[in-house]
């Protein structure tokens, strides 16, 4: 057989194998799916991430944010496809290896997917990937081979004419190949649909308990005023999701618990129906994550309803030596802050609702913690399953990975509009945006243009210091290309620093800037 036949035989035998990898991943997202279990490509993502060390993990979130946990189960995909190519070209002569692949693939995805939720089902959606993975290697590899298996001394590159091969066999493989290529990109579509049509929360949760206090409310905004500035409360579908599930855990309700213990005078296990009992607050706060840049989008302010922290660690009675809360989620995930900060009369809390529903599943249904002023990576526990006081040598999730300890929010302001590189007619415009400073507040907002005076803009009436605030600049645009940077001041008299820094370890600062055209 000449060199040329030889690399298409290789090639097509590869072919089918990356397909038969292909198919049973999505049949692993289709069978997780029917089951309730998570998936199996998706949890061993998850596992990468967990077990990856913290300076890889690090630049991964800087050189890909906010797409590193497409870019891991694309890494993943790209293994499996590797590792499919070259079960492929060997299964000529070798039509059980397939199986023997498919076996430790399935192994690892059922114990990855046990670790987050239902082992049983999740070693099934495993199981059912791994068959159909070394089924469609199998059919794909024998039909590019015509139909026959390998003869003694034959491999991949082996003439496969034969007058015994069923009648268009070989012309089948193409058609085989790419029937399952369809599937195997469809399916994953259509699961994501299916996911789609879920409810936020689960129908037996119903509408929450009305709050016993509710805190302020913006006495004035700027919504409407201007297009594309952020509203004063984000909606919960436009909240920015940043954690390390890339499987949103979808609690069952009715056997959730809240364990509240460590070194505390009296542990106690919470239900759901429990906390729905206690005297619920309602107070508008605003979040951001550690990761966001400046003038980034990783921030957001909504009305959080929930039972405060204070008091259930009250009733739990802290000790001398519970220097930490130390919060766990249902997947594992940790962090952890000073308990001071829970007792300095912030409205933390164990938040049960947002923006007046039940809180959604990607958002950290049924319980999450919300703490104002500090960020979500040492704070903002979703999915919540424990709370336990401990000493302040013990570190949270992103701690040993190279974050600060502590992770104070810091002052910062976002131009929203003009958007940078837009172009604007000459004329009166507005700027606008928001600026953030919890628990400390917004004293002022300045914008400079062209590196001109600073100029105090307008603050709309925010719900309080946890708070973002609107603000807003008239400005006579004229032609040609211009720089507008803004800064705010916080409620202690503290003007954001012009020094820039990176988010790692605790939090950018800096200006933020666009340049736009006037014509």
């Amino acid at each position: 057989m000449t060199s040329a036949p030889r690399r298409k035989a290789a090639g097509a035998a590869a072919l089918g194998g990356v397909v038969g990898a292909a198919v049973g991943s999505a049949t692993g997202d289709v069978a997780a799916v029917v089951l309730r279990s998570p998936s199996p490509v998706a949890a061993v993502a998850d596992a990468v991430v967990d077990r990856a060390p913290g300076a890889v993990l690090r630049a991964g979130i800087d050189a890909f944010a906010p797409f590193t946990k497409p870019v891991v189960v694309l890494a993943v995909l790209a293994v499996l496809a590797a590792v499919g190519a070259a079960t492929g070209r060997r299964t000529a002569r070798r039509p059980w290896l397939p199986w023997a692949v498919a076996a430790p693939c399935a192994v690892i995805g059922a114990l990855a997917a046990g670790t987050i939720d239902a082992p049983f089902r999740s070693g099934v959606a495993a199981l059912l990937a791994g068959v159909a993975g070394a089924v469609t290697t199998g059919v794909l590899v024998r039909a590019a081979r015509g139909g026959r298996p390998a003869r003694d001394g034959e491999g991949v590159d082996a003439p496969t004419a034969s007058p015994l091969d069923p009648p268009g066999t070989r012309r089948s493989f193409l058609g085989l190949a790419a029937a399952g290529g369809a599937f195997a990109v469809l399916a994953p579509a259509t699961v994501r649909r299916i996911r789609s049509w879920g409810p936020a929360t689960p129908p037996p949760v119903g509408a929450l308990p009305a709050p016993t206090v509710r805190g302020p409310v913006a006495t004035s905004t700027f919504d409407g005023v201007v297009p594309g500035l952020s509203p004063a409360v984000t909606p919960n579908d436009a909240f920015y999701r940043i954690d390390t599930a890339f499987i949103v855990p979808r609690v069952d309700v009715a056997g959730w618990t809240l364990d509240i213990g460590g070194l505390v005078q009296r542990p106690r296990t919470l239900r759901y129906a429990d906390l729905l009992e206690m005297p619920l607050v309602e107070e508008e706060i605003t979040l951001a994550c550690v990761s966001n840049e400046v003038g980034d989008e990783l921030v957001g302010n909504a009305r959080w309803t929930g039972v405060p922290l204070a008091r259930l660690l009250e009733e739990a009675g802290v000790l001398a030596e519970g220097e930490q809360v130390m919060s766990r989620s249902v997947d594992g995930w940790t962090a952890g802050f000073p308990t001071s900060v829970a007792l300095d009369g912030r409205a933390a809390m164990v938040a049960v609702g947002m923006n007046g529903e039940p809180l959604p599943y990607r958002h950290g249904f049924p319980a999450r913690l919300v703490v104002p002023g500090i960020y979500g990576y040492v704070s903002a526990t979703k999915w919540l399953a424990a709370i336990d006081l401990v000493p302040w040598d013990r570190n949270g999730y992103w701690v040993p990975r190279g974050w600060a300890k502590l992770g104070p929010i810091k002052t910062q302001s976002r131009i929203d509009v003009p958007r940078a590189g837009t172009r604007l007619a000459a004329g009166r415009t507005t700027i606008a945006g928001v600026a953030w400073a919890p628990v400390r507040g917004v004293r002022a907002v300045e914008v400079s243009v062209d590196e001109g005076p600073w100029q105090r803009a307008r603050l709309a009436g925010g719900a309080g210091p946890a708070t973002w605030v609107q603000w807003l600049l008239d400005w006579e645009a004229t032609p040609g290309l211009h720089r507008i940077r803004v800064r705010a001041t916080d409620g202690q008299g503290e003007t954001q620093t012009q020094v820039e820094q990176d988010v790692a370890p605790d939090g950018a600062t800096g200006w933020h800037r666009v340049q736009i055209t006037v014509d």
